[in-house]
């Protein structure tokens, strides 16, 4: 009898959807390019995906694509016990236990994550071989909820401006800090996937080319500038920078502590829900989640649905704009797009010349006195054998019998060390006190006046940066083009989504929210995301036959 009424069912069904429809229903391989982490987990839970062969799939695609054909080269080191994890994670969900959300997930950390069972370099050659002595606190949480770590990929050394000419005026030091787009000493050079002629943009380069090359499920970045968020824009993937206090940086390799921020990449608005549901949270051993504490949502996918749009106030502030039209196209159609969703947009919105003028003088005087004083904090949890302090970087970068491959960053860290302010300068802690205050006022003020629920702009107002510009380009990262160095002064949110497409190139869209204000961003995002469906695959990685999981 129970087979008879199952038949039944299935005629019934084929009568309403046809059987083309049915077919579908009965086995629908999920895409590994586009499938979500719930999908997955649904493959996983009915035995008809196991994590052994979504790791192998991943595996495959980063042989087939990271040192061969368009040699992306985000990978820094394949984590030799992935396999063996996947294997041990299979056995324990068929014995009845999931640890958690991400539980068999592939994904991908930049490499200035610590991990106790692979080296953390910062992308550094004079940190080669440095096993930190345990994991960072988000690392932890992540292999709590079932995480594998596929990889540590590339990143800027150091975060990018970790001993840089950050701030520096003078044409001639400039071009001799300047450091090629997506290059680090250990690492070498990242592609981007999109054009293997551009870099990846910002300092988790790496992680971004990676998640947009389809090599992991998503990935984890930090964000001090724009470091999440140049990356997700250049790649086209979605990318978020979280509130400051939200998310630990304990064990993670610091470049500014008063900025410095973890987030995730991902390829949907889903995962990056999904991730930082494990990541949020109260860490004692990183003051700043103090200010997290009650704030933190235990389920930021419960935001995700059709129709959160419908009465947002988002205000279009076209300062950042008018610097390419290809961009201002893309990001025109997403404004329109939006609005058809039933989001308010109060355009344009006005932000003070004050902060614009000030905010790039503010941040660099911050990071590079930060950085100088916290590399020599996290340097005492390496060996002996490494340097100690920014002035030993500088000193073994600059040696020639060290074999440094990356003469733009020795001479940024050698300027670093004699340029940059000690904390207990008063230009310091006016610029990290009252400069920040004074941003950050003026901005919650525009929130205020306009009663705005997000600011919207274009991640990046211009194309990324070429990996060899020519010798009249003038250098990328300025700060006066770039909104987004105003979401770190400020501690604010910042979600990335892709938008569409200009020249060959991903187009993105920032949405700044006040703070603490993710699980309403990223209800925003996945409406966006739904209706436009403006993800796009790189070309130069395209899907391999064994893409199609659970047939």
């Amino acid at each position: 009898m129970p087979r008879l009424l199952r038949s039944l069912r299935l005629a019934l069904l084929s009568l309403v959807l046809g059987p083309c429809s049915l077919g579908l229903l009965r086995a629908a391989p999920l895409d590994l390019a586009t499938a979500t982490i719930p999908e997955l987990q649904t493959a996983l839970s009915s035995g008809k995906l196991t994590s052994e062969k979504l790791l192998s799939t991943y595996l495959a695609r980063i042989a087939a694509y990271d040192q061969q054909g368009p040699t992306i080269n985000s990978v820094i080191l394949l984590n030799a016990k992935a396999l063996a994890e996947a294997k041990a994670l299979d056995a324990e969900r068929k014995a009845g236990k999931v640890r958690g959300p991400l539980h068999g997930i592939p994904i991908v950390l930049k490499d200035n994550y610590d991990t106790f069972d692979m080296p953390t370099t910062a992308g550094s050659q004079l940190l080669a071989g440095s096993i930190p002595p345990d994991d960072a606190f988000v690392v932890k949480k992540l292999r709590a909820a079932g995480a594998i770590i596929i990889a540590k990929v590339n990143l800027s050394e150091f975060a990018g401006g970790g001993g840089s000419v950050s701030g520096a005026t003078d044409p001639a030091v400039i071009k001799a800090g300047n450091v090629p787009n997506g290059f680090s000493s250990l690492g070498g050079q990242t592609r981007n996937p999109h054009d293997l002629t551009r870099g990846p943009s910002g300092s988790s380069g790496g992680t971004g080319a990676a998640v947009a090359a389809t090599f992991a499920q998503f990935g984890l970045g930090t964000d001090t500038a724009a470091s999440v968020r140049g990356p997700s824009a250049a790649c086209g993937v979605v990318g978020l920078k979280t509130t400051h206090g939200l998310v630990s940086r304990d064990g993670v390799v610091p470049l500014a502590l008063s900025y410095d921020t973890v987030g995730p990449l991902a390829r949907n608005v889903t995962d990056a829900a999904v991730a930082l549901s494990v990541l949020a949270g109260v860490d004692p051993a990183d003051d700043s989640t103090k200010k997290g504490a009650g704030r933190a949502e235990a389920d930021y996918t419960k935001n995700l649905r059709v129709g959160a749009l419908k009465g947002a106030r988002i205000g279009i502030a076209r300062d950042f704009m008018g610097k390419d039209k290809g961009i201002d196209a893309v990001v025109d159609a997403a404004i329109a797009s939006l609005r058809a969703q039933g989001a308010v947009i109060v355009d344009p919105i006005v932000i003070p010349p004050a902060v614009l003028q000030s905010r790039s003088a503010i941040y660099n005087t911050v990071r590079t006195a930060e950085f100088k004083a916290q590399i020599a904090d996290y340097l005492k949890t390496v060996g002996p054998s490494y340097p100690k302090n920014l002035n030993e970087l500088a000193a073994r970068a600059n040696d020639p019998k060290s074999g440094y491959r990356s003469p733009e960053k020795a001479y940024g860290l050698a300027y670093s060390a004699k340029h940059a302010l000690e904390l207990t300068d008063p230009v310091y802690i006016a610029a990290q006190t009252h400069g920040a205050s004074f941003i950050r006022a003026s901005i919650e003020g525009v929130f205020a006046n306009h009663k705005l629920d997000a600011i919207l702009y274009p991640t990046s107002p211009e194309p990324v940066s070429l990996i060899t510009p020519p010798p009249s380009a003038t250098r990328a990262g300025g700060g006066q083009t770039s909104p987004l160095n105003i979401a770190n002064i400020t501690g604010f949110p910042d979600l990335v989504l892709p938008a569409g497409m200009s020249e060959g190139l991903p187009v993105a869209i920032s949405l700044l929210g006040r703070a603490f204000t993710e699980g309403k961003l990223l209800g925003y995002g996945y409406d966006f995301e739904q209706a436009t469906h403006a993800l796009r695959l790189p070309v130069t990685t395209p899907a391999l036959p064994g893409d199609k999981l659970g047939q």
